[in-house]
């Protein structure tokens, strides 16, 4: 890694990580006090009305229970905005960008390898993603600190729902960075790393909503990051092993392809 370039990356998304960061928390702090505020309403509802049941589960979760409200948390659009942020727009944006505004070679010619720079960039942001999610499982560990929820969760568990949780996004940052380093242009870039991101939503909600297309949500690498089965003592150690392939091949990919590209001179 290069050192300097490692460290400007940080400094240019500083206001940007410490924002979020606060904003995860806070996300992750709410998910106990709903679940404190409203589960018991909730669960005499599912008894009552078994369609409310099933409409309680959103993607691999469920507001029924604490673990369940946990993962409906982590995949909630607001939660996967937060994030996506530094995963899928930044990374989109990393080396395209450069690229398109013509200042890609001036970065190339310090000289720092493209090894060495698309690593650099990778690493940078893998911390910051990292940060962010730790920031939310931090907001769940006070939630359920202060709602006095302590008898429904091992917190010990946390420290892998924060690991299963940063493979998840790793994978999606490790594509959207391939795709950076694979166009001269952002939009390319971003629209692909978008349409993974949506892609693999999509088969996760649709088989949570639509039991006979269940199928589809072992398709999606959401399905693969299940807080409530960690909580519960069930984590599935493949979901893990998955998510490290997932992120090594767009990973090679790049490593591969961005050294021998030609940069012709910008339009």
């Amino acid at each position: 890694m290069n050192r300097v370039l490692l460290v400007r990356t940080w400094r240019a998304q500083l206001g940007k990580v410490v924002l979020i960061a606060v904003v995860s928390s806070a996300w992750g702090w709410l998910m106990p006090f709903f679940y404190s505020q409203f589960s018991g309403t909730l669960r005499e509802l599912a008894k009552q009305n078994p369609l409310f049941g099933q409409l309680s589960n959103f993607g691999s979760g469920s507001i029924l229970t604490l673990p369940g409200t946990i993962t409906l948390g982590t995949q909630h659009p607001f939660a996967i905005t937060l994030v996506a942020v530094f995963a899928v727009g930044v990374a989109g944006l990393a080396i395209a960008g450069e690229r398109q505004a013509g200042t890609l070679e001036v970065l190339l010619a310090r000289p720092i390898p493209r090894r060495t720079l698309f690593i650099t960039i990778w690493g940078a942001l893998l911390a910051l993603v990292a940060l962010v999610i730790a920031a939310l499982v931090v907001g769940m560990v006070i939630g359920v600190v202060t709602q006095g929820l302590l008898a429904e969760l091992d917190l010990g568990q946390m420290p892998f729902v924060w690991l299963n949780g940063l493979l998840l996004w790793s994978a999606f940052l490790s594509f959207s960075l391939a795709m950076s380093a694979t166009f001269d242009r952002t939009g390319p870039a971003i629209g692909l790393s978008l349409a993974f991101l949506l892609l693999n939503y999509f088969l996760e909600i649709l088989g949570s909503l639509w039991t006979d297309a269940a199928w589809t949500q072992e398709y999606s690498l959401f399905h693969h990051f299940q807080p409530s089965e960690i909580l519960s003592g069930k984590a599935d150690p493949f979901d893990f092993v998955l998510l490290v392939v997932v992120i090594a091949i767009p990973l090679a990919f790049a490593l591969l392809l961005f050294p021998r590209r030609d940069l012709a001179a910008p339009a």
